[in-house]
């Protein structure tokens, strides 16, 4: 079995504050969304996950998104992202 989680929550936020105290939630972001492993790697070395417009490159161990896509573009300067594992159904 896969210790690899398969399935994250992305949360797209104005700016990251080390001060943040908890989990990320949806009612803290601009927008977040649910991906899925893909099975590909991206450019960065790491698995992909995709879904509901984001595709991302996250480091599974750390939870550090490497890199963004959302709808298609790169974010914003003064953009951050946090990320959750979501447990399997």
């Amino acid at each position: 079995m896969s210790t690899v989680p398969q399935r994250f929550e992305i949360f797209l936020v104005a700016e990251f504050t080390e001060a943040y105290e908890g989990p990320p939630s949806a009612a803290n972001a601009l927008r977040s969304a649910v991906v899925e492993a893909t099975g590909d790697t991206g450019a960065s070395g790491y698995p992909r996950y995709a879904g509901n417009g984001m595709v991302a490159d996250i480091d599974p161990e750390t939870l550090t998104v490497e890199a963004l896509l959302v709808d298609g573009a790169e974010l914003d300067y003064g953009m951050s992202v946090r990320v959750i594992a979501v447990p399997g159904l």
